[in-house]
């Protein structure tokens, strides 16, 4: 019997991201339902034909999400909140779980569900609420369609779903968590619903369903421990039930093996390039009634697969447990590397060999499955031609830079640390910046208009010549500026109208970064980026933001931000080389940022802004791991802005996490002023720091930019409040939660104007109230 072959899921978005066009259009009313859902549809197909010519044997079915597949897994379970039932038409009210909606002429105002971070990726996931008595009822509509959508051309597909345990541990309890509620509270409930699924796949056919369970590669507490064995044994006794395969990625089991052992399905997968430690345990304990899916092919980034280290993890599983019992697999889902490599032509030969995109990664799949059971790994052209590209990236002189090491090398503590205490540093501030007691800001990006996509690609494709193309984006800061003037704005920013992405463009201006033209992941939603490869030593060659950062502050005499992405962003939001400890690549972008802060400084720039958005995201999934990686990660930030002048304000950014169990390592950066995403859950964060007092300013955002939805001045004002009650308001900062650029211009104008107007009704207030 053959060792079959598969992939976990692929990437939604489309070759040529046909879904975000698709979404936007329908979005702004310009296509119909049925446009939206024909595209779906179509891009379903294209993808499954793509596995089953790569030569794998069954697809994933029920992966592909319109928005988010959690968001999808909370509609399959009717975990959704009662507010939103005013929007009669399913679709309308899935969009208004994702984005919100705001129609006064028909009396809604919905804001949308949270948002955060999927386990230590850059995607992001709608955050399913369980209420308190939360009631589900199974609407499979989506699902079953897919399925017969995969039927009809005779594709053996496998339904994905979401697992119980995982999926309320991923949501938010309404319960009063002083009462020790949380959302497993939740699961007697929601068990039925996933039996009665059970029966009805079963009752249509389906054979096998993937059972995603990542949460089983987390640190457990008895009670979520206890949850996984009440509902595996649950799922595994249902009746006529298709086969399990129980799925985990992003880590190794590790204390959890006996969990996933035990739990009575018919397969278990494992993720072999972050949890190859699992392995030998598995092989030696693996019940017989169990078969072993292996991920030997790397789901998250897109360097070619070792297949001759792929072929001795996959042949050790046959010989101990035969072919039949052996499937090999990606990692987890594809959704995070783009979709074909064949798709860019401006790649260099001798990188493009090294890399592999989905598609590829397919065949590398299947490559594997084929020679399984060979005792030594064959002389296939697939094997060769990965031997020759991992020879050749050794090999390549472009990897390594010697002045950069010794660079690196020399770094000491000294260069890890601001000059002065920040109180000392926030005095001298105050004196060159005469702020106003809560100043406002915004995170950096403006919109970026569709006029200037149309001359950025003018300019690219040598239709705008460069002085031109310099003209209009100084006329694109002018006007930016001169808008936050009119709005009261009190800290300006330039808008980033230069900038494609803000760590793409980093990446152009660097040494060690290729890029691609359509290399795209998508982030969230319609919203996708296109990170750049970084493959070898870095070095910044020149100045990078200077000369737009000293024009924007030449329009005005209020501050100006110079704006920076941070290392750990730039590093986490990268295809990073995997040949070197991540620490130090992340050393060595620091060392470049460090110069670009002392050229803004030397600029004349009081405010330099360094995004860590991802900071959190880096943190390991185990809490063992975590303190290395924030040494390291905190370390590289300190390096890329402790040079700084005591009266040069650092500030830095972080969004949609929950920071609560980092905090320490926040307060370590020592940024002067830290402005955190906040909005979605309603200053809910601001417990945290009730609980822990951090020491330097902080602006709490008070402004979703993830939904087209206005906030009210009043609104903004109560989240004012929430904040002031923990936060000392002489350390308070009002501003969005994130950068402005896929919003439009009249909702973010009006946005911040009622932002404005809220902190200036807080700062009256308090100036009006008598000092004690």
């Amino acid at each position: 019997m053959p060792v079959h072959s598969t992939c976990l899921g692929f990437p939604r978005i489309g070759r040529r991201r046909e879904l975000k066009r698709a979404l936007e259009t329908y979005w702004a009313g310009r296509v119909t339902a049925d446009h939206l859902l024909d595209t779906a549809a179509r891009i379903r197909r294209e993808h499954w034909t793509a596995m089953r010519e790569a030569g794998l044997r069954e697809v994933p079915v029920g992966d592909f999400a319109l928005y988010d597949h959690v968001l999808d897994a909370a509609v399959l379970v009717g975990a959704v909140p009662a507010r939103y039932a005013i929007v009669d038409d399913p679709l309308a009210r899935y969009f208004a779980m994702a984005r919100g909606l705001q129609r006064p002429d028909l009396g809604i105002d919905l804001a949308a569900l949270e948002m955060t971070k999927w386990f230590d990726t850059n995607y992001h996931y709608i955050v399913p609420e369980i209420a308190a008595g939360q009631t589900f009822r199974l609407d499979a509509t989506s699902l079953f369609q897919q399925l017969d959508e995969a039927r009809a051309p005779g594709i053996e597909s496998r339904p994905v779903l979401l697992g119980p345990v995982s999926f309320l541990r991923l949501s938010k309890s309404l319960q009063d968590h002083t009462a020790g509620a949380t959302p497993l509270d939740a699961l007697p409930a929601l068990l039925p619903i996933y039996e009665e699924l059970l029966g009805e796949l079963a009752s249509r056919g389906v054979t096998v369903v993937q059972l995603d369970e990542p949460s089983l590669v987390l640190d457990l507490d008895d009670r979520a421990c206890a949850a996984y064995r009440t509902a595996l044994a649950a799922l595994a006794e249902t009746p006529s039930r298709p086969r399990l395969q129980l799925t985990t990625y992003f880590g190794a089991l590790d204390d959890n093996l006996d969990l996933a052992l035990a739990s009575g399905c018919d397969a278990l997968h494992v993720d072999l390039t972050r949890g190859a430690s699992d392995l030998e345990a598995i092989l030696t304990r693996l019940p017989r009634t169990m078969s072993l899916s292996m991920g030997v092919v790397d789901g998250r980034n897109i360097w070619r697969t070792d297949l001759d280290r792929a072929h001795a993890l996959v042949h050790r599983a046959v010989d101990a447990l035969g072919t039949g019992r052996v499937v090999v697999s990606s990692s987890c889902s594809l959704l995070h590397v783009p979709i074909d490599l064949a798709s860019e032509s401006h790649l260099d030969t001798e990188l493009a060999s090294w890399l592999a995109f989905a598609v590829q990664k397919l065949s590398e799949i299947a490559a594997v499955a084929d020679a399984a059971d060979a005792p030594v790994p064959p002389d296939t052209p697939a094997f060769a031609a990965a031997r020759a590209a991992l020879a050749s990236r050794r090999a390549s002189p472009r990897t390594t830079r010697s002045e950069v090491r010794a660079r690196a090398a020399a770094v000491d503590a000294s260069m890890e640390g601001r000059s002065e205490p920040f109180p000392a540093r926030a005095a001298k501030q105050a004196a060159r910046l005469h702020l106003p007691l809560l100043p406002t800001t915004t995170i950096g990006s403006f919109p970026q208009t569709r006029e200037i996509r149309d001359a950025r690609a003018a300019w690219r494709d040598g239709r705008m010549r460069g002085p031109d193309y310099t003209r209009f984006l100084r006329d694109a800061i002018r006007h930016c500026v001169e808008r936050q003037e009119a709005l009261g704005l009190d800290v300006l920013v330039h808008g980033e109208f230069e900038r494609t992405d803000m760590v793409e463009y980093f990446g152009a201006e660097l040494d060690g970064f290729a890029f691609t033209e359509h290399g795209w992941v998508q982030s969230y939603g319609s919203r996708s980026v296109k990170p750049p490869v970084l493959y070898g030593d870095v070095v910044r060659r020149r100045p990078m933001t200077v000369d737009w950062s000293r024009f924007a502050q030449s329009l005005t005499t209020r501050p100006m931000k110079g704006m920076l992405t941070g290392p750990v962003t730039i590093l986490q939001w990268s295809f990073v080389r995997d040949d070197q400890p991540r620490a130090d690549t992340c050393r060595q972008i620091a060392l470049a940022l460090r110069d670009e802060v002392a050229d803004l400084e030397a600029a004349g720039l009081a405010i330099v802004q360094v995004d860590e958005p991802a900071i959190r995201e880096g943190l390991p999934l185990r809490r063992q791991d975590r303190p290395a990686y924030l040494n390291w990660a905190v370390a590289a930030f300190r390096l890329a802005t402790s040079g700084a002048a005591s009266d040069t304000q650092i500030h830095t950014h972080m969004c949609y996490s929950e920071f609560g169990d980092m905090l320490p390592a926040i307060a370590a950066m020592d940024a002067d002023v830290l402005s955190i995403e906040s909005s979605r859950s309603r200053m809910e964060l601001v417990e945290d720091f009730a609980t822990f007092s951090y020491p330097n300013a902080i602006g709490p955002g008070v402004y979703d930019i993830h939904s087209p939805r206005v906030p009210t001045v009043d609104e903004i004002a109560a989240l004012l409040d929430r904040a002031a009650a923990v936060i000392p308001i002489e350390r308070l900062w009002v501003n969005p939660d994130c950068g402005l650029k896929t919003r439009g211009w009249t909702e973010v104008e009006a946005a911040l104007a009622n932002m404005v107007a809220a902190a200036r009704r807080k700062r009256e207030a308090v100036e009006l109230t008598p000092r004690a």
